[in-house]
């Protein structure tokens, strides 16, 4: 009997596409594990509200991210859109617009970059990694002309409290982050919205014959993801205290990286929220924890890469 019991659990511990799904949870614990061993730092109170705070900003990212990839897209503008938005912040604030229409201003045009993305994916028939391509140079082209080349600081109680305030031990940043993850898992697992898009990534002219809009499905997504990397500027912009006209290439990499992590399939269709976010957590710890044990940012991206490489692997079993 208990033989007969224990034995499917078994059997599902030795099957590759169980480690897949669960790779950035078991991944997680181990770091937690090897960095609180290694570092006394890593677990205290503090570095886990500051490890928190930075992973918060690329949940954000990974959100959208995880929309896009879903549909079988990728897309590869949302760190330039992001400084695009802060860039657009800081911009309409100098000029006295006040920081709540500076702050929506950023979003809306975070949204319309996404927008045109989606249109010229779907509408025009071209290949979302050349759209795109495309959009991280001409945003990040854009934020250069608009700013000059020059950071602008905003000294904005509002932002500074958003950035430096919570709710007891959470920040803002975090609740914040956790109630666009909460939003996004409804509305893609409990919404008809959700399952046309998941229908449309796994497989296209099948979602088209059943009567799903397919391309406004692609285009939401890509609208969905610029939106979210306009909120994720407006967070950077209140953490560093300014809108830096200068493009992040590491947010577009990790979130990315953080949906493969996730178990997000590349291919589209197959996925959750709840994965991505669990990447973009690891990500930030696997860089917090080899700061504290003073190993070279060289070796950072290195190390970030050889994670995704092993969760790939492991991908390939989802297949």
């Amino acid at each position: 009997m208990t033989q007969a019991h224990t034995s499917p659990t078994l059997g599902r511990l030795r099957d590759p596409s169980f480690w897949a799904d669960w790779t950035a949870a078991v991944a997680l614990v181990l770091l937690i594990i090897v960095f609180s061993i290694a570092s006394p730092v890593f677990l205290t109170v503090g570095n886990v509200q500051a490890l928190l705070l930075a992973a918060a900003i690329l949940v954000v990212l990974t959100i959208g991210q995880t929309y896009v990839i879903l549909t079988g897209g990728i897309d590869l503008s949302v760190a330039s859109i992001l400084t695009l938005g802060s860039v657009v912040l800081g911009q309409a604030y100098s000029r006295g617009w006040g920081i709540g229409v500076a702050c929506l201003l950023a979003i809306a045009a975070g949204a319309l970059l996404g927008l045109i993305n989606g249109l010229v994916i779907a509408k025009g028939k071209i290949t979302d990694f050349i759209v795109t391509l495309g959009s991280l140079s001409a945003a990040a082209g854009a934020a250069l002309v608009l700013s000059d080349g020059k950071p602008v600081q905003i000294a904005s109680p509002f932002l500074l409290r958003f950035a430096t305030g919570g709710l007891g031990l959470i920040s803002y940043f975090v609740i914040l982050a956790a109630i666009i993850a909460i939003i996004a898992h409804i509305v893609l697992f409990h919404n008809r919205f959700g399952t046309h898009l998941l229908a449309t990534g796994g497989d296209t002219e099948a979602a088209r014959a059943t009567g799903i809009n397919t391309d406004r499905m692609k285009i939401m997504a890509y609208m969905i993801s610029g939106c979210l990397a306009g909120i994720a500027s407006i967070m950077l912009t209140a953490r560093v205290g300014a809108a830096e006209p200068a493009s992040n290439t590491s947010f577009l990499l990790n979130s990315v990286a953080a949906v493969v992590l996730g178990g997000v399939s590349l291919f589209g269709g197959r996925g959750t929220v709840a994965g991505p976010v669990i990447g973009a957590l690891l990500l930030t710890a696997l860089v917090n924890g080899l700061t504290l044990l003073s190993v070279s940012q060289f070796y950072q991206p290195l190390a970030v890469g050889i994670v995704v490489v092993l969760a790939a692997l492991l991908m390939r079993y989802q297949q």
